[in-house]
């Protein structure tokens, strides 16, 4: 069996690409990194460390690489593959659409095996992005017959991976805890379940549960993190000021998904608890520049803060946490950031009120608008 990932990265290789491997596929990884390739198709295997006390160490082998400028054998690569996977960031989807949609169209053209696209992204809905983005590049008749042999079912994945620098360019350091979870109404039929994937009949539960609890809190560590000088997240968690505002945000996005999905309340305390010991694991250095780094797109109407504040009002709760972790966000102006860069420039240009509807899409008469102000107002003294 053979899968293909777009997305060389560290979640690509110490998330997706070692379960893929494990689960018995060939990997073969498409990254524009030049030496990352060649040292992949040179050793043909990388070492994944568990960041916890025994440093646990597992060589990831059956790999390969091949360069995501070569439109030919990437096409060719999609054209061969039984699974396709990515790991590159919500934003670069639209840009790996027309190699998988030439890869599509030859497969079409000699073969009715059907292929599985999974798109590993932080983002709700990502493999049908991608699939209006590939399908973009095909024709109404391709696009027909697509339909009947493509799958591109969507997608949870959650594991803590942060940047890192290590002798061996090829190793990554993840934390133990894993999950990705796929809709298992979009799979094919007698599709080849891969063991450490959980399948769902119902995905929009799980993943709005990890955007809204794993996402929202770690960004609001690291929003307020950076606002108080801290350089990584686990500093960040030793600061009680900050845990409280944490766990604050954590309960009002559960009260929110509780309601709306009908969670156990105890059980998802108990998530959200496991969540707080994760961003605290000693054993990872995680940079707050890392964590809260695009704040224009985790402040948009769909992401992790602005959109579970809207569900929690929609059911009467008070989300003053949730305001400030967005005021925090208005703050961050890592000057290596293009976003922050924008976003500072706009605060600058425009005023705070201009700002907040530019990027939260809540009008100056929303509820939300103002408490968002009062919030950016007090923090901006810290600074």
């Amino acid at each position: 069996m053979k899968a293909v990932h777009f997305g060389g990265g560290n979640i690509g290789r110490g998330f997706i690409g070692l379960l893929l491997s494990q689960a018995g596929y060939r990997v073969e990884f498409v990254d524009v990194n030049e030496q990352l390739v060649a040292l992949l198709r040179e050793r043909g295997e990388y070492p994944v460390e568990l960041a916890n006390e025994e440093a646990e160490t597992t060589i990831v082998g059956n790999v390969t690489a091949i360069n995501g400028n070569d439109k030919e054998l990437v096409a060719q690569a999609v054209a061969e593959a039984d699974m396709v996977t990515t790991a590159v960031g919500v934003t670069v989807l639209k840009f790996i659409a027309e190699n998988i949609a030439v890869g599509i169209e030859r497969r079409l053209a000699g073969s009715a095996k059907p292929l599985l696209i999974i798109a590993c992204e932080n983002t709700i809905g990502g493999s049908s992005q991608l699939k209006n983005y590939v399908f973009g590049h095909l024709s109404p008749e391709l696009r027909e017959r697509a339909e009947q042999l493509i799958a591109f079912p969507d997608a949870a994945v959650d594991r803590i991976v942060p940047i890192q620098q290590n002798e061996d360019p090829l190793k990554v350091i993840v934390e133990p805890f894993y999950e990705w979870v796929v809709d298992r109404s979009a799979m094919p039929k007698g599709f080849h379940e891969i063991e450490g994937i959980h399948y769902a009949e119902q995905l929009q539960p799980y993943i709005e549960r990890k955007l809204f609890t794993v996402n929202t809190g770690h960004c609001c560590a690291a929003y307020h993190g950076y606002l108080n000088g801290y350089e990584t997240i686990q500093e960040s968690m030793n600061d009680e000021a900050i845990v409280a505002e944490v766990l604050g945000a954590l309960g009002e996005t559960g009260a929110a998904l509780c309601r709306q999905y009908g969670f156990d309340e105890a059980g998802h305390e108990q998530y959200i608890h496991r969540i707080m010991d994760r961003f605290r694991n000693p054993y990872l250095t995680d940079e707050v520049v890392r964590v809260g780094r695009s704040p224009i797109r985790k402040l948009s109407p769909d992401d992790r803060l602005v959109r579970p504040a809207l569900a929690a009002r929609s059911f009467g709760i008070d989300v003053p946490h949730l305001t400030k972790a967005m005021a925090a966000a208005l703050l961050f102006d890592y000057p290596q950031d293009p976003e922050a860069v924008e976003l500072q420039k706009l605060l600058h240009d425009q005023g705070i009120s201009a700002t907040v509807t530019q990027y939260t899409g809540l009008p100056e008469n929303h509820p939300l608008h103002s408490p968002i102000i009062t919030a950016y107002e007090s923090l901006s003294g810290r600074k």
